[in-house]
């Protein structure tokens, strides 16, 4: 029965893991720009363009189907930009920026981290290198495709990623667990405490998706067009648009003239 289950998750990883025809990027950066701006320790969101991906779209209601994690070049690889991401086909691998500099992507930046505990994020996932995919997700994706509605308010809840083995992973729940294993918050649940005071309460890191580090409170997002300085008066357009502002100003009517009333007292 396992072995049967192997197999079918790796062929459906297979089929999914192929790029779509028609992905279509709206503004990218490129890699120089992104590398500029990016800092060790950031959380860089992907959009994708596969079949996955598209699915996590949907599922989430967002634009964002895969993380990664910013390192620098920490591994020595001789690449100065190196992100570790878990992917659906080679598990928990070491990649270049490059790939995804021509995809849409956005930085989500942790404000005030230590350096103790970015050395301890870092090691946390570099440790991870090696780690086979959950193919469990994807059965656990599949099940919003289930043949009646679900609720919005009760998919957090079905939101348990994966089987909890500790020699896989995947992509946005392995960098949660990793943020938490420092204490820093994606999104906490507040609950009364012990005096006047709210305290903080960790989800567990297997409900967390990607878009989830872009609608933390706790992460910065980061425009690489605006970190080196932006004056737009500087780009250069193709084609100036028309502005039909003042003629369409100009070809109104004059409003009528108000004449004072007459009393009748007159």
């Amino acid at each position: 029965m396992n072995r049967m289950f192997h197999n079918l998750g790796h062929r459906l990883a297979d089929f999914l893991d192929r790029p779509l025809s028609h992905y279509e990027s709206f503004d990218v950066v490129g890699e120089e720009m992104l590398a500029t701006a990016l800092k060790v320790g950031d959380v860089l969101l992907v959009e994708g363009n596969t079949r996955i991906g598209s699915v996590i779209r949907y599922v989430t209601q967002s634009n964002w189907s895969h993380s990664t994690l910013y390192i620098g070049d920490a591994l020595a690889t001789g690449n100065p930009h190196m992100l570790v991401e878990a992917t659906i086909t080679k598990g928990v691998i070491a990649s270049p920026l490059s790939k995804y500099a021509q995809l849409n992507t956005r930085i989500c930046r942790p404000v005030g981290m230590h350096n103790e505990d970015l050395g301890t994020l870092l090691r946390f996932v570099m440790d991870k290198i090696g780690y086979t995919y959950d193919l469990k997700n994807m059965f656990d994706l599949l099940r919003y495709y289930a043949p009646f509605p679900m609720p919005v308010r009760f998919r957090r809840r079905m939101l348990a990623f994966g089987s909890s083995d500790p020699t896989q992973a995947i992509c946005s729940t392995m960098i949660a667990q990793a943020f938490q294993a420092v204490g820093y918050p994606i999104l906490p649940r507040h609950v009364p405490g012990s005096s006047e005071e709210e305290c903080l309460q960790f989800r567990h890191y297997s409900h967390f998706v990607p878009c989830d580090f872009d609608r933390s409170p706790y992460f910065e997002i980061i425009k690489p067009t605006l970190v080196q300085g932006f004056d737009y008066r500087q780009l250069h357009w193709e084609e100036r648009p028309r502005s039909g502002t003042d003629s369409h100003m100009n070809s109104r009517p004059a409003p009528a003239a108000s004449h004072p009333r007459h009393s009748d007292s007159q």
